[in-house]
């Protein structure tokens, strides 16, 4: 079996702010597991374990998604929920584009055998996982508050395998499906 989702990457140069974002986050007093900077990504969706003789099938049904390039603006570090906050994330405006091919992805694995996703699609970069949460935590978000991480074209979508270890998860490529 293979832990496997669909990923949007972010460029480096992106990844290299949110790590001052993350930075500040663990100066605060909540108890944090902070997303290793090189991993972050946006989770299309996220698939689960999947057996290996199906991979391929995930493989051929990605390639085949139309889609073009499109632009993303990664905006404001905040928490997925204020009153039980489970993950510290940073916004991504892409109108609407994300959605769009959200649902194409939900449209081709579906007869696979992958089920729709029950929640909508709100297109984030996990930062952190909070595991105990603290109101240090909001006074960070409260001073990253207006604070973007920039502009960036998003040209495809990886298909990744994801091994959970004691140090982390440890990400593999599968398929990089280009525009």
């Amino acid at each position: 079996m293979v832990r496997a989702f669909v990923a949007l990457e972010l460029p480096d140069e992106i990844k290299d702010r949110l790590k001052g974002a993350q930075e500040q986050l663990r100066g605060c007093s909540a108890r944090l597991n902070v997303v290793e900077p090189d991993l972050i990504h946006i989770t299309l969706k996220f698939l689960g374990e999947v057996a290996e003789k199906d991979i391929p099938r995930v493989m051929d049904a990605l390639r085949i998604v139309p889609f073009r390039p499109f632009p993303v603006t990664v905006g404001t570090v905040t928490v997925n929920n204020p009153k039980r906050p489970f993950t510290v994330w940073c916004t991504v405006g892409d109108r609407g584009r994300g959605k769009e091919l959200f649902r194409m992805v939900e449209d081709c694995l579906e007869p696979l055998g992958f089920a729709r996703e029950t929640r909508g699609f709100t297109p984030h970069a996990t930062l952190a996982r909070v595991k105990a949460p603290d109101p240090s935590l909001f006074a960070v978000l409260r001073a990253l508050e207006g604070t973007t991480f920039g502009d960036c074209m998003i040209p495809g979508m990886n298909l990744k395998k994801s091994t959970l270890t004691p140090r982390g998860p440890v990400y593999e490529d599968l398929l990089e499906v280009v525009w």
